[in-house]
This record gives C-alpha cells, structure tokens and sequence, in this order.
C-alpha cells in the first residue's frame, strides 16, 4: 500500500486554536449529530464511573484465596469490559509525575520549538494534530506526540523533544519501567486463559521483535465540548495499551453495552485496555473494546498511551488451545504490520476494523 508523503490539508494545531480565544470551533472540528457526546456525559460527574480495579499487590499475598481472587477479577474484567485499572503495579510514582508534567511542559512550549518535531503520515513519528489521512475528513480536538521504543531498529531519541531538558532522560526511563509492567501483564494474562504464561510474550516476538511505542495526547480547553472530541471512537490495534491519565479532569469513555462510561482516574494507577490482537490471540475471549474522549471547556487535559505490540512481520491468529468444537477460529491470520495497513488510511472507526477481520462462516 503507497502511503502519503504529506498531509492532505493544511494542519491546524488544535491548542493554537484554543489559545487564540475563539468562542466558536472550526467547522471541520464539528461532529455529526450521532457523533457527539451528549450533553449527560460532558457535563455532569455524576454519570462518572471507574472501571474494574486490580491491585497487584493481591498477587504477592501469602493467602492463595486472595492471589486466586485477584487473578479471577482480571480475568473478568479482560472478558467483560477489556478495560481496568492498576495500583500498586511497581512503577514510581514520581516518574509518573515527572513523565506527565515533562509532556505538559512541552505542549506549552512555543509552536515554533514543537514545530521542530513535526511529523508526517509516513511513520506518525514526532508532533502531530490529525490521525488519518482522508480530505475533508472531520478532525479530533487533541494535538499529540509519537514515538518508538522498540524494537531497537525504530527508535531514535534524536526525535524526541530536546526541550524541557530533562524530556528525552524521563522518556527512557518510564518506557523503561512501563515495559516491565507490560510484561508482569502479559504473563498474568497467559495464564488466565489456560495457556503458558510467555504465551503472549512470545507470540508478540519475544525480546527481539516486540514493539512498544508512546503517544502523549494534548486535548486543550474547548468552547464548545459539545460539538466534538478529544478523540473518535476507535479500539486500539494493538497488543495491549497502559494509560497514564491526567489526575486533574477525567475524558476517557469506554463502550460498556449500549452506554459510554466516564472513567474516573484513580490517583496512580494505570488504566490498561486489551488491543485487537490479543482479541485475536484468544479467540475473542479477551475483548478490545470502543473507547473515545471527551474535551473540556475549562481545563486541559493530557494523557500517555504506552502501545505494547506484536512485531510487525509476526502472524497473529487465534491460539490453537483456544479454538474447540464449541469455539471455532474466528479471526484470520494477518501480520501487525497488514493490519496496520489496512486500518492506516481511516484514522480512528470504531470497532469494525477488527470485526472485519473474522472468519468467514
């Protein structure tokens, strides 16, 4: 598949917008009717809830009921929201910190030090403002940052912010340390569904192969939340997605049923969500679920998206000790890399790009 070089239309940089003082957003930032969020859940926090959450402390406990009970909980929550929350998982909590307030300082710096970084549709690397690359299409309220932590091949601290001065050094290290936790998940998440607990570790490429990226997502204040969002209605294709939110203002929403539940950040914890491919990986049992973001008039928001993924050129499809007479394959088998091709021009569409790559019957 050939792939831009350019982006299709001028980039408009969303917290130049909200700095300049318009009361009105641009046109192309206007959702459709059915898109927008409804004025319950950009308005009131009483329609706030947390998701399923996991302290993994639980697993250490001398009392196996607990251990046994911790493990159940997040299988539950694997199978039934495709989301939860994690405390106590290892991470210092002034590096999350650090991590978050680095970011925030760099999306304040002036467009011209951003604009240093600014990226293309080629490889997303780098300071950005439009997922996707379809003329005309309507846009998201959030500015972001991209970038690559493995495999090695891809990354490159040269384009990472040079400014604050301390960015590129807090990037490493809480890459570093959230990589861990992907792993401590991803065994706990083996073992779950009845398989061997470097199950998914190995079939995301083992140490060589893995990906592992970050996107950080400014969504500046907005004079019409009404009318948009931070981001459309997507899932994650990927492996597996920790967030670190903002603590200030919550803006994640995920599908639950027919309703979109306002998460509640919990003070340092992690937010993870299942990606498409590991709803590949178990049949379906463990789901990646349709989240989007909701914006605010009064107060910014940020959040970093750790993406732990399979190797590109690595073929995913359902574990065979998950496939039975009573659960037939459901998906077919397709590289990282083709599903990214094949979902690339679209930029966020909800849950059918997954959907579409079921089994045919």
């Amino acid at each position: 598949m050939s792939r831009l070089q350019s982006w299709p239309e001028p980039i408009i940089r969303v917290h130049e917008l909200s700095e300049s003082g318009i009361k009105k957003i641009p046109e192309n930032f206007v959702k459709l009717l059915s898109d927008r969020p409804s004025e319950m859940t950009t308005l009131s926090s009483s329609h706030v809830h947390n998701i399923p959450l996991i302290d993994l402390e639980n697993l250490k406990s001398s009392d196996e009921s607990i251990r046994d009970e911790t493990m159940e909980i997040i299988s539950k929550a694997c199978r039934e929201w495709g989301f939860f929350q994690v405390v106590n998982h290892g991470v210092s909590h002034e590096l999350m910190a650090n991590a978050r307030g680095v970011w925030r300082e760099f999306f304040h710096l002036r467009l011209d030090e951003k604009q240093k970084f600014a990226n293309s549709p080629i490889t997303y690397e780098g300071y950005g403002s439009r997922l996707g690359v379809v003329k005309g299409a309507k846009l998201d309220w959030c500015d972001y940052f991209f970038l690559h932590y493995l495999p090695e091949k891809l990354k490159d601290e040269n384009k990472w912010p040079s400014l604050p001065i301390s960015c590129r050094q807090i990037i490493g290290e809480y890459g570093q340390e959230v990589m861990k936790l992907c792993e401590r998940l991803t065994k706990i998440l083996s073992i779950n569904l009845g398989l061997n607990e470097n199950y998914l570790h190995t079939k995301f490429g083992g140490d060589n192969e893995r990906g592992a990226c970050l996107r950080v997502n400014f969504y500046p204040k907005c004079p019409q939340p009404d009318l948009t969002l931070g981001l459309s209605p997507h899932s994650d294709p990927g492996g597996m997605t920790l967030l670190l939110p903002d603590t200030d203002v919550a803006g994640l929403q995920v599908r639950h049923g027919d309703d979109w539940i306002t998460v509640k950040p919990v003070p340092n914890a992690f937010i993870v969500n299942m990606g498409d491919q590991i709803q590949v990986l178990s049949n379906a049992i463990y789901k990646s679920i349709e989240h989007r973001v909701i914006v605010n008039s009064a107060k910014e928001r940020i959040s970093l998206a750790f993406f732990y993924n399979p190797g590109g050129d690595i073929l995913i499809k359902p574990a065979n000790e998950l496939v039975t007479e009573d659960r037939s394959v459901l998906y077919l088998p397709m590289t990282f890399n083709e599903y990214r091709a094949f979902i690339r021009t679209k930029g966020p569409c909800g849950k059918s790009q997954v959907e579409s790559l079921k089994s045919p019957r």
